[in-house]
C-alpha cells in the first residue's frame, strides 16, 4: 500500500466516524501537496532568478570574447 491510499484511508476512516470537518481534509491535503512540491523543487536544484541572470551576462560576455578571437584569428590567415 503506498502512501496515497494510506493517506486516503485514514482521511475515510476519519470522515467515517465524524472527527473531520472538510476544512480539516482541505488543510492536511494542502499541506501534503506542499510537502510534496517542496521535495519535487529540492530535487530538480533549481537556481534563483538572479543566479540565472548572471550567469547568462557571464555567458553573453564569453560568447563576445570568443567571437572576436576568432575575427581575429581569420585576420591572421
Amino acid at each position: 500500500m503506498n502512501n496515497s491510499e494510506k493517506i486516503l484511508k485514514s482521511l475515510s476512516s476519519l470522515i467515517e466516524n465524524g472527527i473531520l470537518t472538510s476544512k480539516d481534509i482541505q488543510k492536511e491535503i494542502s499541506t501534503d501537496l506542499k510537502f510534496k512540491k517542496d521535495k519535487i523543487i529540492g530535487k530538480l536544484d533549481l537556481v534563483t532568478r538572479e543566479e540565472f541572470e548572471v550567469l547568462k551576462k557571464i555567458v553573453q560576455k564569453q560568447d563576445l570574447i570568443i567571437k572576436k578571437l576568432i575575427k581575429k584569428k581569420k585576420l591572421k590567415r
